[in-house]
């Protein structure tokens, strides 16, 4: 079937549809990982969004629930340039036309992507529509121009779970083949089994899997907990998870950051960064183009080193915001000098805009939860 990509600015593309049939809109952004695209559907941080994927193709090794970062995918839609029929992987449970059209995820492929991304690059990323059933490219423009734009929006409610839930190693979820993912048991790791609150503002599985191989049980609990409920709970620490669309407007989760700080360990990833950043009296700003992918170099400030980490995120914490009396500044992106990562001075609460959990990879920013269990290890005394 036939599908289009009209973007707000009037540039389209037309190309061949997959998936699911029909219309999806959103704010269209280029992801240049080289695999995962699986993990990349299923990130909640990516609701609201249409993904273009670099990688020129996509689909090849087919699709199975272990790869999943979330139940369903949260992509609006995918764009690629070209889109494997077959799946070729002994891994595979079903093909990746069929899971995209499962969850109703359209997909347009067939078209000139490096076109496309270099556009994004040039103008910044924009409001799309992908429609097989529409073919007027004005009506699908004035469309997109109507969307609501992401800045001001606040996804964190949308995508968060509506009730508290416990995981532990013994959570099925937990079970994978590959052990660099997989959890490890508290008998067999030696060290006291902590409790951790994660705060969902669109968690990732893997985030709960690394948490549960330090020897951690987890409490999920919804994105408008107050503080007091959490720390009700006894934490021997607080999570604050990865999730989508503008910091700003969740002021709800920025006022239990601050009740919560100095009173128990606090690690944020991602928009937890963004949201610890205004909570520590900084500012967000939105990026051109955002940073997706799993190929980004950030230097560690503390220690010079280099590590090669997987991005997701539209907006950034202004570094000039920050208090340098109170707030140390850990880790910089080497392509823009974006601020990635931050550490107080004197509380337990440090956070990272990327994403040191990355399924499936890369790695290196892995000992960031052994050096949360480590602080929650001192705190706890």
């Amino acid at each position: 079937m036939q599908a289009t990509l009209a973007l707000e600015d009037g540039r389209f593309f037309t190309g061949e549809g997959y998936g699911a049939p029909g219309e999806c809109l959103g704010e269209v952004v280029f992801n240049t990982s080289l695999t995962g695209y699986q993990e990349i559907a299923t990130d909640p941080s990516y609701a609201g969004q249409i993904v273009v994927l670099t990688n020129p193709q996509i689909g090849n090794y087919g699709t199975n629930q272990a790869d999943n970062e979330a139940a369903k995918p949260y992509i609006e839609g995918l764009i690629v340039r070209e889109f494997s029929a077959v799946s070729s992987n002994w891994r595979s449970e079903q093909v990746t036309d069929e899971y995209m059209e499962r969850y109703k995820v359209p997909v347009l492929a067939e078209i000139d992507t490096r076109a496309l991304v270099r556009h994004l690059r040039t103008h910044g990323v924009m409001r799309g529509v992908i429609s097989t059933a529409e073919t007027n490219v004005e009506k699908l423009v004035a469309k997109a121009r109507s969307i609501r734009r992401m800045d001001g929006t606040d996804l964190a409610r949308v995508v968060s779970t509506k009730t508290s839930f416990a995981f532990d190693d013994a959570d099925v979820r937990n079970q994978t083949s590959d052990k660099l993912l997989r959890g490890t048991n508290p008998e067999e790791s030696g060290k006291p089994l902590l409790h951790v609150v994660a705060y969902d503002f669109g968690i990732k599985l893997n985030i709960l899997r690394m948490l549960t191989r330090e020897s951690c049980r987890v409490t999920v609990v919804p994105a408008e907990t107050r503080a007091d409920e959490v720390l009700a709970l006894k934490p021997d620490g607080v999570f604050l998870s990865n999730g989508p669309g503008d910091p700003e407007p969740v002021d709800y989760a920025v006022k239990a950051i601050q009740e919560m700080m100095g009173r128990t360990p606090i690690f944020g990833i991602c928009l937890g960064h963004q949201l610890t950043g205004l909570a520590l009296g900084g500012k967000t700003y939105k990026l051109k183009f955002g940073h997706h992918g799993g190929n980004h170099p950030v230097k560690n400030l503390t220690n010079g080193k280099v590590e090669i980490t997987a991005h997701n995120h539209n907006f950034a914490v202004d570094p000039e915001s920050i208090n340098a009396n109170e707030v140390e500044l850990t880790h910089v992106d080497l392509n823009d000098n974006t601020l990635e990562g931050l550490r107080h001075k004197t509380l337990p609460l440090f956070s990272v805009q990327y994403h040191p959990e990355a399924a499936p990879g890369p790695h290196d920013s892995q000992y960031l939860f052994r050096d949360f269990r480590k602080m929650m290890d001192e705190w706890k005394g």
